[in-house]
Formats: C-alpha cells, sequence, structure tokens
C-alpha cells in the first residue's frame, strides 16, 4: 500500500466517525493511535456491530479483510494496530 501511515490512521478515524454515526460526538483529534477502540477499556463506544460496519467499509476501501474474531481483536486492538493490519494485509 502506497498511502503514508498517519494519513491512513487519520482516514480509518474519519471513517470511525462516519461510519459509526459519531459525528456529533467525536472529531478525528479526539481519537488517539494508541487508545482502545472497541471493548472494556474503550472510551469511543464502540460495539460489536460498529465493528462489522468497520470491516466492510474497510474492505471496500482497502480491499482487506478482517474475518474471525482473532483477526478483528488483533486489527481493532487500537488506530495503530487497525493502521498496521491493513498495510500488512495489503502488502
Amino acid at each position: 500500500m502506497s498511502i503514508p501511515k498517519e494519513k491512513l490512521k487519520h482516514d480509518l478515524k474519519q471513517m470511525i466517525i462516519v461510519e459509526c454515526d459519531k459525528q456529533d460526538e467525536l472529531t478525528a483529534s479526539d481519537i488517539t493511535d494508541g487508545e482502545a477502540l472497541i471493548g472494556s477499556e474503550a472510551n469511543l463506544g464502540l460495539d460489536s456491530l460498529d465493528s462489522l460496519q468497520l470491516s466492510l467499509a474497510i474492505k471496500k476501501k482497502y480491499q482487506v479483510r478482517i474475518e474471525g474474531v482473532k483477526d478483528g481483536r488483533l486489527a481493532f486492538a487500537s488506530i495503530n494496530a487497525l493502521a498496521d493490519y491493513i498495510i500488512a494485509e495489503s502488502a
């Protein structure tokens, strides 16, 4: 993938806001690169339905599939993890 990692992370933050309908609650700068996206430690309030929505959007935009619980936990651990996952899977 030729997109710079910092741009990818910003784009992913924007995707989270739009796909999870958080426009009234969040901006991209509110989401830190290392914070948990989903789970009990997450401050974003995302759930399993949000992760499915994001998985579909990622597949459509980046042609990367996030399949299964193991890959989902790995990919959605943080913005950093998600960007790394997309880069690795699209190589």
